[in-house]
């Protein structure tokens, strides 16, 4: 698990973003919430997982940038709770469940990168052979 955990963030990130931006509109309607801040929730999480892409597909990564994955993890459930909370007499039940869902979802995320954050310094799997492949 602890191997895949970046493609995990990335891929979550970028479904949740696509869809939430594709159905802002109907979500707006069956969460109660604004469309503006749907489409706000959808563009972030877009971003991230742009970011959390790009250290996916490194072999060698910075451990700064793996703590900053994991801060903006724990960040980012922060603000779902923030907006749950300070959003919840309006809000429909799914949205509710939605923000709280993804806060505890990226919440977990986080805690895991950053435990594991040494590890994920270097990816697993085959490494490219150094040995030339010249077919002699």
């Amino acid at each position: 698990m602890g191997r895949h955990i970046l493609w995990l963030d990335c891929t979550a990130a970028a479904l949740a973003g696509l869809l939430v931006l594709l159905f802002a509109t109907w979500l707006s309607a069956w969460y109660a919430l604004p469309p503006a801040l749907l489409h706000s929730i959808g563009v972030v999480n877009i971003a991230y997982a742009c970011f959390s892409f790009s250290l996916a597909i490194r072999t060698r990564r910075r451990e700064g940038l793996i703590k900053l994955l994991a801060l903006a993890n724990g960040a980012w459930a922060a603000l779902c709770l923030g907006i749950t909370a300070a959003l919840a007499q309006s809000m429909a039940l799914p949205g509710v469940v939605h923000l709280l869902g993804e806060a505890v979802f990226v919440g977990g995320l986080g805690l895991l990168e950053w435990r594991w954050r040494r590890q994920l310094l270097v990816a697993d799997g085959p490494r490219p052979s150094t040995a030339s492949s010249t077919g002699q």
